[in-house]
């Protein structure tokens, strides 16, 4: 936790204020020039900008049919109305090698 932080010079000649008071001088303090500044001045109002939004991108997206093994590598990919021939594909390769594979669908970026 943050303390506040003491200005000395305030601090010493309010004792010092005091102590003259106590002494039974008339205690008139003089205030500086810049601090009847501040208090003449009206506190200003804070402007708030408008925080500046990104436009977003349309990203578009195309869907295909993908075959992986069981380590999650891509062995290969489709056109999304060829969901048959992905899943032969998947079958074969489950058939011919010890690791079972599957199909997963599969969404790319289409860059213009």
């Amino acid at each position: 936790m943050a303390r506040k932080i003491l200005n000395r010079k305030e601090l010493r000649e309010e004792v010092e204020a005091v102590q003259r008071k106590e002494a039974g001088e008339e205690l008139e303090v003089e205030k500086k020039p810049a601090e009847e500044a501040k208090e003449k001045a009206a506190p200003k109002k804070t402007i708030r900008r408008k925080s500046r939004v990104k436009a977003s991108k349309e990203v578009r997206l195309k869907a295909f049919w993908g075959v992986f093994s069981q380590s999650l590598n891509q062995v290969a990919q489709f056109e999304y109305d060829r969901r048959e021939e992905a899943a032969k594909k998947a079958r074969e390769l489950s058939d011919s090698r010890k690791s079972p594979h599957f199909v997963q669908l599969v969404k790319k970026v289409i860059e213009e």
